[in-house]
């Protein structure tokens, strides 16, 4: 039986990557390791500092990478974070963009209690299309899609989405 593949599921925070990413590993027709990269580098400490307008880490990334080198080499993996051109393009199997209309997006992070100034930034991150510009410059565009995540309805048809992709993948590894 082939590995499983190495899935990048990113976009703007407040799209939905955790609870798809979740999803996706429990219905996955493989075993799929589901790596919140925020947390993975809270948990180990992989950041340089700690950024306290923004709230957020900033990570060091040759230490990320070199910890993360060894569980994409091996797939069967969810790589669950708001960028994605840090990751090689030879790790990457699928690169999943998230979108949100801002709107949504705005309630969304304001729930989190995001300071005013995180949820602007993000907001326009989301609305100049950021994450997805970035996706397409560092995969190959048949590698990267974008799925829109506002309803549950869409939460569950983008999952069963990624279901088939991870089926056709595993058909395409032992053919070939």
């Amino acid at each position: 039986m082939a590995k499983g593949p190495v899935i990048v599921l990113t976009g703007t925070p407040g799209t939905g990557k955790s609870t798809h990413a979740e999803l996706l590993a429990n219905e996955s027709p493989v075993p799929l390791k589901n790596i919140n990269v925020s947390e993975w580098v809270k948990e180990r400490g992989l950041y340089e500092n700690y950024d306290e307008e923004w709230q957020s880490y900033t990570v060091d990334e040759d230490r990320l990478l070199d910890e993360l080198e060894p569980l994409a080499t091996a797939g069967g993996l969810i790589l669950d974070w708001h960028t994605c051109e840090i990751f090689p393009e030879r790790w990457a199997d699928l690169v999943v963009v998230l979108r949100c209309d801002h709107s949504k997006l705005w309630e969304r992070l304001e729930k989190r209690a995001y300071p005013l100034k995180k949820i602007q930034e993000n907001n326009e991150a989301e609305i100049m299309q950021v994450v997805l510009e970035e996706a397409r410059s560092s995969y190959a565009p048949q590698i990267v899609i974008e799925l829109q995540s506002e309803t549950m309805e869409q939460l569950e048809s983008n999952v069963a989405r990624i279901v088939e992709w991870i089926k056709l993948w595993l058909k395409n590894q032992e053919s070939s």
